[in-house]
């Protein structure tokens, strides 16, 4: 190489040498500004608003599970990762495809390609050098090739990436019979603080005008200490019990706005009226449920799921293990002015096997066989897990409901032991902290047969889930929440026979 050529050269490898030596140097870190961390929650907000309809005036529970549907952002989380998975199957498909590859590229060297010719002993011939290629030339070629241990595997990877979708899928059932469940409890417990936030304001203020004349009977002494620091503590523990109930209340409205993807500051009336759960899954026998769950529960579904992929896998490994054909066919083009034919077409066939792979090939099949093992040992966990689920749940919604039923009662009770204290108090026979003490113990008898009844739904829910019964048949992206609400009511309402996918 002449020193006119090797100056610049070495010019442009040093400035090379250079560029690569400081990209070796690690950036430093780059914490967060305040003003794109501000910019950041500002879109963010805008994002989770973003197509959720404004509350109405007034929330039924079907509209509630159809809003949770829609808008909940871990539900949408789920299905992002359903889409995902089919994307990557679509895409595992176009692997099956022979490849096609066009490549171009430009020769240059700064000395001619000269030969010289020799008999066999190595003695010049006497011939005159030959010339035989261009200082500078341009080659292109495009070559299909394909290969079978290629397609082997591709295909293999297609069939896994289909069962990951469908796992995927069964993920989100499950998810989503979790947020149903979760909705109708946070919903009965915001319909309690509702129903009982007036009664309980009213016996606070009640009790405090009572213990205030207390106070002033135990200053002006008249009544013994004794009974008056009793009848103190006992209206001060009355009103501890209230103000319990008061802030355990004060977060379900919170809760249940971010199952619904509502404003924190949940300003809504629920709708009551139908306090039972539609639907009877009892009306179903032991035997038949635990046919229906076997067939549509979604963690045991996910699981046949993860067997298929074990077995693919298995199949994958012996696939590696064989010798491999592939085939290349394409047309070739090389603008050097010394030959004959400057375009020409090449086909090959080759045959390959890696011999060493056949050494790891005992150890990998026994993984693989592990792997099926373990997926098929799961399955069966799965399975008697499921069938006892069965059973746990049908009799936590018999005893939710009879919980109910003896929660409503003594409600009635004690609401009616109030009225006559309120009577008896009007009629001065009776004292304030009698008519507290029972205007107490009735909002706690209130409270827990919202309780109750928030138990009931939850049991009915989980019964539901456990037989696989989906709240809502198909996607909800294209349905709007009328539509999505009368189909969880038809859902939720028939019998899990008539429910199932």
């Amino acid at each position: 190489m002449s020193r006119r050529t090797l100056v610049p050269v070495l010019a442009v490898a040093t400035v090379l040498f250079a560029s690569g030596c400081a990209q070796l140097q690690p950036q430093p870190p780059q914490p967060l500004q305040d003003g794109e961390i501000r910019s950041q929650w500002q879109q963010d907000r805008a994002d989770v608003k973003r197509d959720v309809e404004p509350l109405p005036a007034t929330l039924t529970l079907d509209e509630a599970i159809a809003r949770a549907l829609k808008y909940n952002l871990d539900r949408r989380a789920r299905l992002l990762e359903q889409a995902l998975a089919a994307q990557q199957f679509d895409a595992s498909r176009y692997d099956l495809l022979p490849k096609l590859l066009a490549s171009a590229g430009y020769s240059a060297r700064d000395s001619d390609r000269i030969s010289l010719s020799t008999d066999l002993n190595g003695n010049p011939t006497g011939a005159a050098p030959q010339l035989s290629q261009e200082r500078r030339h341009l080659t292109s070629q495009l070559d299909l090739s394909w290969s079978v241990l290629d397609f082997s595997l591709a295909r293999y990877a297609s069939e896994q990436a289909a069962d990951r979708v469908l796992a995927a899928a069964e993920r989100r059932r499950k998810a989503t019979h979790q947020l149903v469940q979760d909705v109708r409890v946070a919903f009965w417990r915001v319909a309690s603080a509702q129903r009982l936030q007036a009664d309980v304001q009213a016996s606070l203020r009640l009790a405090d005008e009572a213990l205030e004349d207390a106070r002033k009977a135990e200053a002006e002494r008249l009544r013994s200490p004794l009974e008056s620091l009793r009848y103190q503590r006992q209206l001060t523990e009355n009103m501890r019990l209230l103000e319990a109930i008061q802030h355990e209340l004060g977060t379900a409205r919170f809760e249940l706005a971010a199952l619904i993807n509502a404003p924190v500051m949940l300003q809504t009336t629920l709708a009551v009226d139908d306090e039972q759960p539609t639907g009877d899954p009892l009306a179903l026998s032991t035997e038949a449920m635990e046919e229906l769950a076997l067939a549509q529960n979604p963690d045991l579904r996910e699981h046949v799921y993860q067997r298929r992929l074990a077995a693919t896998e298995a199949r994958k490994v012996l696939a590696r293990a064989y010798p491999n054909l592939s085939f290349n066919l394409g047309p070739r083009y090389d603008t050097d002015k010394y030959l004959v034919n400057n375009g020409w077409a090449e086909a090959g066939v080759q045959v390959s096997w890696n011999v060493f792979s056949l050494l790891a090939l005992p150890a990998q099949r026994r993984a693989a066989e592990a792997g099926i093992a373990l997926a098929d040992q799961r399955r069966l966990a799965a399975h008697v897990a499921t069938v006892t689920q069965v059973h746990v749940a049908r009799e936590q919604l018999v005893g939710a409901r009879r919980q109910f039923e003896r929660a409503d009662a003594l409600w009635k009770l004690d609401d009616k032991i109030t009225r006559q204290l309120v009577s008896r108090e009007q009629a001065q026979a009776g004292s304030k902290l009698e008519r507290v003490a029972a205007q107490t113990t009735t909002i706690v008898s209130l409270l827990r047969r919202y309780q109750a009844l928030a138990q009931v739904h939850a049991a009915q829910s989980k019964l539901q889930a456990t037989l696989g019964v989906d709240p809502l048949p198909m996607s909800s992206d294209d349905l709007s929440l009328a539509q999505i609400a009368a189909q969880v009511r038809t859902q939720l309402a028939g019998t899990p026979a008539a429910a199932t996918r």
